[in-house]
């Protein structure tokens, strides 16, 4: 198994300015994004936020239309259901904070289309709060590095990371996974050959088994 503080080391040389790569102005931004972001890249649901944000704010949208939300978010997928997902959002926000997101995980996972994941991103991004929010870029390479077992599932390998990982690094932590996971430990042909963490990569040495049979 890989030791944490090699991984530390390793993802503050390569990842040393990490942060979230989803673009956003105000509060409710950020979470309608990571909402629209599930089974969605991030590159993507940038481009759909620019005209969504420019057309709508927290306020107009909970009386927008849905059939034009799922017009703007349709590149994102789900888009019927995201569209509703977000307009409650909206209302939600609205009727019971004056359209701030609040600091409040239970608050928070009680809306629709936000889940554990969706609640750490944005409790980690806008108050700082220590979390690992553990998306399929995170879950994939914490299983190839040993921190977690192939069938964990999303909250298992949060909590493992959580006691593996000193707490005021959590959040650093995630972003750096999700950036590794997402441009060198992808899914399809990772970048083994030049990736410093290969003597303690399970999958990597698969391939090296497979190789010299």
């Amino acid at each position: 198994m890989m030791k944490s503080d090699v991984l530390i080391k390793g993802l503050d040389i390569l990842f040393p300015d990490a942060r979230c790569e989803l673009l956003y102005n105000k509060d409710y931004e950020l979470l309608i994004a990571t909402v629209l972001s599930a089974q969605c890249t991030d590159k993507r649901v940038n481009e759909v936020t620019k005209d969504l944000f420019h057309k709508y704010d927290i306020f107009t949208l909970k009386d927008a239309s849905l059939k034009d939300i799922e017009n703007i978010i349709r590149p994102c997928g789900s888009y019927t259901k995201k569209a509703f997902y977000l307009q409650t959002i909206a209302k939600r926000l609205v009727e019971d904070y004056e359209g701030k997101v609040p600091n409040n995980r239970e608050y928070l996972e009680s809306l629709p289309g936000v889940g554990r994941k969706t609640c750490n991103v944005v409790l980690a991004n806008l108050y700082d709060v220590p979390t690992i929010a553990v998306d399929t870029h995170v879950a994939r390479v914490s299983k190839r590095l040993g921190f977690a077992k192939k069938n964990d599932d999303v909250f298992t390998i949060e909590k493992k990371l959580m006691k593996k990982f000193p707490k005021e690094l959590w959040s650093r932590l995630h972003h750096q996974l999700v950036l590794f996971g997402r441009y060198k430990c992808k899914s399809i042909k990772p970048e083994c050959q030049d990736c410093i963490f290969k003597d303690y990569c399970l999958e990597y040495k698969k391939k090296e088994i497979t190789r010299y049979e």
